[in-house]
């Protein structure tokens, strides 16, 4: 099967080697859109800048747009060039059921299917239905007898041939699914683009502005003195929320790196739509590891773990993969299965990004206490993907409508943290909120 890029080649630019001039990217998409006739009407359009160019700010960019809001959505790098380009894509309906994002996973992943069908994506970006398995691997020079008694389960498919034990089915094709991460990211944002409007900019945001009289949002400012007048902001920065001092004056984002690899079997055809959680006993001893492993619709397979809290680096395009963590996903790859071996596989990506979470590990969305009209959607986890749709539409709602009706964000904003923002910057008239210093 071959996934359609939907010429989105354009929205990969690499950095702007002068950070101080902007540019907006999709130039050859810009020049063709025209407004939807349904959104035209003579109310001046809500102004709307999204910062962030990943899965959380381009969904949120997209269902802005569609309900009419005229919206910029800036990016300093390129998008979906961190985790929302290397994330596994994995999505499940009832995983978080025990936990505070519970209904923010269902609302996202029933919006997964509908986007779906409204954007062809098993053609476009791989959404597909997976079965999904539970599996112990202990790593061995050798095949046991229980290990071959393990291979011939039923619950097994026959391309999973290593020393498996204990398999067992903890998701259906009707409870999990997936997506290519940055297919989907791409694909909703050309359509954002060309059916909606949104207009595209790469730069560094450097600050917010905030009437003092008010305490109201006017503006973005990017690095170069560019400014974008705004009658609302939306910051969806990630992991890199916690360089933002607007942000962690209030509460704290930090990283979590991790680490995947990519790689393309010779016999491709015979890898099945099985997701696999893995609990992984290295021949060493030593804690089990908790890998996880990815077939595409492309013939190829995701494999990811190896994942602890490190200082993000300021720039996304250096976040390189640790030379360790790697090689131990490649021994996790051919031991779980022999198509996927060395010489029965190329490696074609070694990669890392970082996962933005927070303290409690809820994400943040809402308004920022203290600025009107500065909104933020941040610390998703390891659950961006799965719960960008939900984040992104109800986000939408509170901003354009006040409030929103297809998700309770109450249990998400950022006043949990008991901060309003500080006064930080007085200049002239505006209060002015930055980018930390590294």
């Amino acid at each position: 099967m071959t996934l359609h890029s939907l010429s989105l080649s354009s929205l990969f630019h690499p950095p702007n080697p002068n950070p101080s001039k902007t540019s907006k990217i999709g130039t050859s998409i810009n020049s063709s859109a025209s407004p939807s006739p349904h959104m035209e009407n003579t109310q001046p359009k809500k102004r709307v800048a999204v910062c962030g160019g990943g899965v959380i700010g381009v969904c949120t960019a997209y269902f802005l747009a569609k309900k009419g809001a005229a919206v910029t959505l800036i990016e300093k790098s390129s998008v979906a060039c961190a985790a929302s380009g290397k994330a596994g894509g994995f999505l499940a309906l009832d995983w978080c059921d025990d936990e505070a994002i519970s209904s923010l996973a269902r609302t996202s992943f029933n919006l997964h299917r509908s986007l779906s069908d409204e954007l062809n994506g098993p053609e476009n970006y791989g959404y597909r239905p997976l079965t999904t398995l539970s599996l112990i691997v202990t790593e061995s020079q050798t095949t046991s007898t229980s290990t071959k008694a393990a291979s011939s389960s039923s619950v097994l498919p026959s391309w999973v041939d290593g020393p498996i034990k204990s398999p067992r089915t903890i998701g259906s094709p009707e409870t999990t699914a997936q997506v290519h991460p940055k297919l989907f990211t791409t694909t909703l944002l050309n359509k954002a683009v060309n059916d909606y409007g949104v207009e595209v900019v790469i730069g560094k945001v450097e600050r917010v502005g905030v009437e003092v009289e008010g305490g109201r949002v006017d503006s973005v400012v990017l690095e170069g003195g560019r400014v974008i007048e705004s009658d609302s902001v939306v910051l969806a920065l990630g992991p890199w929320s916690g360089k933002f001092e607007m942000l962690s004056s209030i509460f704290r984002v930090y990283g979590l790196k991790a680490h995947s690899i990519v790689v393309e079997p010779k016999e491709g055809a015979s890898i099945t739509p099985h997701a696999l959680f893995l609990s992984y006993f290295p021949a060493g001893g030593g804690k089990a590891l908790d890998p996880e492993v990815y077939p595409r619709p492309t013939g190829e397979v995701y494999v990811c773990g190896m994942s602890s809290e490190q200082e993000v680096p300021d720039n996304p395009e250096e976040i390189s993969g640790d030379p360790d963590s790697i090689e131990v996903l490649k021994r996790v790859a051919r031991t779980v299965s022999s198509h996927l071996a060395e010489g029965e596989a190329q490696v074609k990506s070694e990669q890392a990004c970082f996962l933005p979470c927070t303290d409690d590990s809820i994400p943040v969305i809402g308004e920022i206490p203290g600025a009107r009209g500065c909104y933020v959607a941040t610390g998703h986890s390891c659950w961006g993907i799965l719960n960008g749709p939900a984040t992104g539409a109800a986000l939408a709602e509170l901003v354009i409508d006040g409030r929103a009706s297809i998700l309770d964000l109450s249990r998400f904003s950022p006043t949990r943290f008991g901060l309003v923002l500080p006064d930080l910057f007085d200049v002239e008239n505006y209060r002015h909120y930055q980018v930390q210093e590294d």
